[in-house]
């Protein structure tokens, strides 16, 4: 006996049996069940989820010997010779071969005639979108008003092509593709059927490669029966599928969170030298990233057989939420820009790189209030050195009020920032430019860089060190890295020797992660050389060191903006030579 194709050995033969359409499934069976029988159906979805299959169950349906039911016997001559094939009254029609009006009116004509054997003449017209305008004018009469034993039901991929006069006339249920899951359950029921040993893994894979298409899934599983000898193992599909290994991936993102560019470039050379696919693997990548967000946020939705589950659940608590958003944008970019890069590897590796480059922790936006600026004394042109003087002289007061006192006034660090020159507005990067907003990790970065030219701290520093309940003041001389961005976001609520209690405003309480309560706790103690226990809640009055940040800079704005609108030189060149002062060009320097 010759071999038959698990996508035809396994194709249900009843409502009970047919996967991943309980939807469609569920209205038919209550319309049978009830006699509520349409003359035409219209079955619609992408290819391999059971359009046909749906068909021939529900034709078996309407002419089982046993009486119309959504249990059709299986048994008797017509549901047997509909199952093989060969049942007089139900006629098939390929579409997409038969598109002229002349194949349509042959059978229209045959439509008149009673059945032969069964109740209903059951017409199947599958690709029904590929008929041509004239067939489809031809039948739209008898597909309105068919005869009593007559039942139409087509079947298309593409239902935009067909005319809205044939969908008017139709039931139209749409089959929807099949989830992962529901793949991955049939092929683990008809490989223990079949007694074919299989690794789950590698179901995986099959079922990620279908795309929703169960007949997809049950061909590519014949091919890696033949490809394994018998067997369905994880390194035969991959190898098959030209699927990227895991471990690449997870070794690039442990690169990532490690700042190892090297280890990044050497990952993707290896790949090359397997000929790997580079799309495929930002595809890989991308869906890798989007499985560690959910189980970042969801943690019980990760399914306990998946053999990645100890890995993404690792990821999870090491990568944050910012920095994986960050990483899943640039790997969807990635993908869709690598046919313009020169070749593969270069788009591949600098979609590496930009997850490097833009990782937030290595981002230096100054949030403190930084030293004032020595005024410009020289200009190119005449009204450009008279504007910058004024705004200029203008902004200097409001920086030097604005700025923070220092709280060691001896300190080599602070006499430093006085002499540093402070960088204009327009030359400062754009997050640092907005109001302060709630951007966790772009905030947070700031502290490596923004503390780097920091002269070491003595060792005995802490000892004398006294918290004077100057929150802000306190935040500046710390450093804390990832944790800057909640400790900005915190409103002092009260303090003693050992205890100081916190509040975060709630539009902010997403910062309230373990590891940065950790962190900030960490550096406090370091910086008092003393355990000073930390007690966060949610609320207070908003009166945080952002807060106050963004207060200031909007006041000296302000200020700018009114010194330029009053100064009578400016006032001069509007009145005489209709001059206008360009929106949001003026910057507190």
């Amino acid at each position: 006996m010759s071999y038959q194709v698990l996508a035809r050995k396994w194709r249900p033969k009843s409502f009970e049996t047919l996967v991943g359409q309980d939807h469609v499934v569920r209205a038919l069976s209550n319309a049978l069940d009830q006699q509520r029988l349409h003359h035409a159906y219209l079955f619609t979805g992408t290819r391999g989820v059971g359009k046909t299959t749906l068909a021939r169950i529900l034709a078996k349906s309407l002419n089982c010997e046993t009486g119309i039911s959504a249990k059709p016997c299986g048994v008797c001559s017509a549901c047997t010779e509909i199952d093989r094939g060969r049942f007089v009254d139900l006629i098939e029609v390929d579409a997409a071969s038969n598109t002229q009006v002349d194949a349509m009116r042959d059978l229209l004509d045959n439509a008149q005639y009673a059945p032969s054997a069964g109740r209903f003449k059951v017409y199947i017209i599958d690709e029904v979108h590929m008929l041509s305008k004239s067939a489809f004018n031809a039948m739209l009469k008898t597909l309105e008003e068919p005869p009593a034993h007559v039942k139409f039901i087509l079947a298309t991929t593409d239902p935009q092509k067909v005319p809205v006069t044939v969908l008017s006339r139709c039931l139209q249920f749409n089959l929807r593709q099949m989830a992962g899951t529901s793949i991955i359950d049939h092929l683990q029921n008809i490989l223990t059927q079949e007694a074919i040993p299989f690794q789950a893994s590698a179901l995986h894979l099959i079922a990620r490669a279908a795309d929703g298409s169960m007949r997809d899934a049950l061909s590519l599983t014949d091919q890696a029966i033949a490809y394994g000898g018998q067997s369905v193992n994880e390194a035969e599909v991959r190898d098959m599928l030209g699927a990227i290994d895991q471990s690449y991936l997870y070794q690039l993102i442990n690169a990532l969170l490690a700042e190892d560019g090297p280890a990044l470039i050497a990952q993707a050379l290896a790949m090359e030298q397997r000929s790997l696919s580079f799309e495929s693997a930002l595809n890989d990548l991308a869906q890798l990233l989007h499985q560690i967000a959910v189980a970042q946020t969801v943690p019980d939705s990760v399914a306990h057989d998946l053999p990645e589950r100890a890995v993404l659940l690792d990821f999870a608590q090491r990568i944050p939420a910012a920095t994986l958003q960050l990483y899943y944008q640039i790997a969807l970019l990635g993908r869709r820009d690598i046919g313009l890069a020169p070749d593969e590897l270069a788009g591949f590796s600098m979609s590496l790189l930009r997850m490097l480059a833009f990782s937030p922790k290595d981002q230096a936006l100054n949030i403190v209030s930084p030293p004032a600026l020595k005024p410009q004394t020289t200009s190119p042109a005449p009204v450009a050195a008279s504007v910058a003087s004024i705004a200029s002289d203008t902004t200097t007061a409001a920086n030097e009020a604005s700025k923070p006192q220092a709280p060691y006034e001896e300190s080599p660090q602070a006499s430093h920032e006085e002499s540093a020159p402070m960088p204009s507005m327009d030359e400062m990067p754009f997050e640092e430019a907005m109001p302060s907003e709630p951007i966790p990790m772009a905030e947070a970065a700031n502290a490596d860089a923004e503390y780097s030219h920091n002269e070491p701290m003595p060792a005995d520093a802490g000892l004398s060190r006294q918290f004077n309940g100057d929150w802000r003041n306190l935040v500046d001389n710390l450093k804390l890295g990832l944790a800057r961005a909640l400790s900005q976001h915190c409103e002092l609520i009260s303090y003693d020797e050992n205890s100081i209690s916190l509040s975060v405003p709630e539009m902010q309480k997403h910062l309230l992660l373990p590891n940065y309560q950790e962190k900030l706790s960490t550096s406090i103690n370091q910086y008092f050389d003393k355990k000073i226990k930390l007690h966060f809640s949610v609320g207070g009055t908003g009166n945080t060191p952002a807060q106050q940040i963004s207060q200031e800079k909007a006041q000296a704005q302000s200020t700018a903006e009114t010194a330029i609108e009053q100064d009578g030189f400016v006032q001069a060149l509007i009145n005489d030579f209709g001059a206008q002062i360009i929106p949001n060009s003026i910057k507190p320097i």
